[in-house]
């Protein structure tokens, strides 16, 4: 299963591709899709859409993986991010990819185990779970690999809880 996980945003949208090859997971790729502030609001949403649609038809995912929101102070930046994630989520309807979503705690609590984990040690754990030589340098798309990797993992659970029900 190829997954694309997404850390959704306006001006960084963090996003990062990796397989599920059992009991590992590999990254294929991930990167920054970067709006420039400077251009009108739609134009960045527009942007954001057609780079969203080029990893679409590049990594060609089975499923997108993104993060829910969650602001509890600034809702201007909610609403603009929020703006982003339905074009993110657009994008992957064209291309007719499935969509779950995952909480920021339930990523943490995947990854490293502790919900309240912070980013420094979610960073060190994916370096260690999908064998990087290396943090990426956009904290975005070490983010976006921990959403997808969260995926691959609560999928593998999902899976093997309903083979128990089943016996």
């Amino acid at each position: 299963m190829v997954i694309l996980g997404i850390d959704p945003g306006v001006a960084r949208i963090g996003w990062g591709i990796i397989k599920n090859t059992k009991p590992d997971l590999t990254v294929i790729a991930y990167g920054l899709i970067s709006t420039p502030k400077e251009i009108q609001k739609e134009m960045r949403l527009k942007s954001l859409y057609d780079a969203m649609l080029s990893v679409f038809t590049k990594y060609q995912p089975d499923i997108m993986s993104v993060e829910d929101l969650f602001f509890a102070a600034n809702a201007k930046t909610a609403i603009s991010v929020g703006e982003a994630r339905g074009v993110i989520l657009l994008s992957a309807a064209q291309k007719r990819v499935s969509v779950v979503s995952y909480t920021p705690l339930a990523v943490k609590r995947t990854i490293t185990g502790d919900g309240h984990a912070d980013k420094k040690q979610v960073e060190k754990m994916i370096v260690q779970i999908l064998r990087l030589k290396k943090t990426p340098e956009i904290d975005d798309t070490t983010d976006a690999l921990a959403i997808a990797a969260t995926h691959a993992y609560t999928n593998e659970n999902l899976k093997s809880q309903n083979s128990n029900l089943k016996k």
